[in-house]
C-alpha cells in the first residue's frame, strides 16, 4: 500500500528505486489507493534519534511502506540536541518539533536507538524533553513502538527499569526464540529466528519479568531480550534492529575499525566470520511481520478505538 512522506524527501528516490508506491499528499495517497471519497490513513509519527537521518528514514519507511494499510509519516525531532550529521536544512524542511506537535494526536509513534546508551538517562542532553514526549505519548499516542535505545529508555521512564553496561559490544545476528507465540506481533514469525543487534548496553530479563505490567515476547540466550509489550498493548519494546539493511552492521564494524576501536567481528554477520566477504540479510522477513504486525493489530486497533469512541459522543 502507497505511503504518504513530506514532498522531496530523500529517502523517495530509494523508494522509487526498489518499486515502492509513496505519495506526498493525502489526495494523492486516496489516487494511489484508488479511494473515490475521504481516506484516513493511520497517522505514525517518528522519533528520529539516530544520528544517521536519511538511512533510518528510508530504512523505517520501507519497512512500514510493505504494509497492506495506507501511512501517513511524519518526523520528529528534539530542539534540545543539534544534529551533527545532517544538514539543518534537512531537519528544517523534513523535521518538526515537539512543541509544534504536541496538540495532536497519532495512531503511532517510533521512538528509534540513539548512540548514546553508554551514558546515563539524565547524562543525555535531550533526556528531559524525550520523556515529556514520552509522557504525551501515553495521552496522544495510540501505540508507541521502542527500539533499541529507545526501548531501554522507554522501560527506565515508565516503569523504572534500568540498563547496564555489556562487558563488550553486543553486535551480530543471534538466534531467537518466541517466548509468547500467541502474541500478535509476532504472528507469521518462525519459532527460532534470526535478528540483530548492536549495543552495548542490555536490560536485566529477570527485572521485565517481574514486572507485572510487562511480558516478553521474544528472548535469545546469547543477546538477551527481544521483544517486550506492555500489557494493555500501548507500548512494543524492541532491543535490537529489525529495520537494519544488510550492510549496517558491516559499515558500524568499519567505522569503529577506523577509530581504533578494535571491534570484534559481528556475530554470525558475515559468511564464515571473514570481514573481507560480503554479509547477507538473514532478518528481513521477521522484521517485515514486526512491523506490519504493529501497524495491523496495535495502531490500526487503537485508530479503530479511538474513531468509535468519538463517534458515540454526544454532539
Amino acid at each position: 500500500m502507497p505511503i504518504c512522506i513530506p514532498a522531496n524527501l530523500p529517502a523517495a528516490a530509494t523508494l522509487a528505486k526498489e518499486h515502492i508506491a509513496y505519495a506526498t499528499s493525502l489526495p494523492e495517497l486516496a489516487d494511489l489507493c484508488g479511494c473515490s471519497g475521504a481516506l484516513r490513513p493511520l497517522r505514525v509519527v517518528i522519533l528520529n534519534l539516530m544520528p544517521t537521518k536519511v538511512v533510518t528514514e528510508t530504512q523505517l519507511l520501507r519497512k512500514l511502506a510493505a504494509s497492506p494499510l495506507p501511512v501517513e509519516i511524519s518526523l520528529l525531532r528534539t530542539a534540545t540536541h543539534e544534529s551533527q550529521h545532517v544538514s539543518a536544512e534537512h531537519m528544517q524542511a523534513f523535521y518538526r518539533t515537539f512543541d509544534e506537535v504536541c496538540d495532536e494526536h497519532y495512531d503511532g509513534l517510533i521512538i528509534t536507538g540513539a548512540p548514546v546508551e553508554q551514558l546515563g538517562y539524565v547524562d543525555v542532553d535531550y533526556w528531559d524533553e524525550l520523556c515529556r514526549i514520552m509522557d504525551w505519548s501515553s495521552a496522544h499516542v495510540g501505540c508507541t513502538l521502542h527500539i533499541c535505545w529507545g526501548a531501554q529508555a522507554g522501560l527506565y521512564h515508565h516503569y523504572g527499569i534500568d540498563k547496564h553496561m555489556l562487558p563488550a559490544k553486543l553486535s551480530g545476528v543471534y538466534e531467537h526464540r518466541l517466548v509468547n507465540p500467541g502474541c500478535p506481533l509476532m504472528r507469521g514469525v518462525d519459532d527460532r529466528f534470526k535478528a540483530v543487534h548492536s549495543r552495548y548496553t542490555e536490560v536485566d530479563g529477570l527485572a521485565v519479568r517481574a514486572c507485572p505490567e510487562l511480558e516478553t515476547v521474544a528472548a535469545s540466550d546469547a543477546a538477551g531480550l527481544y521483544v517486550v509489550r506492555s500489557i494493555d498493548d500501548r507500548r512494543i519494546f524492541v532491543f535490537g534492529h529489525p529495520e537494519y539493511d544488510a550492510n549496517t552492521l558491516q559499515l558500524e564494524y568499519e567505522r569503529d575499525v577506523r577509530a581504533g576501536i578494535h571491534p570484534d567481528v559481528p556475530v554470525s554477520y558475515f559468511p564464515d566470520d571473514d570481514p573481507a566477504r560480503a554479509p547477507l540479510c538473514t532478518w528481513r522477513a521477521q522484521a517485515q511481520l514486526i512491523y506490519g504486525n504493529w501497524l495491523h493489530y496495535y495502531v490500526a486497533r487503537f485508530a479503530h478505538e479511538a474513531a468509535s469512541d468519538a463517534d458515540a459522543r454526544p454532539e
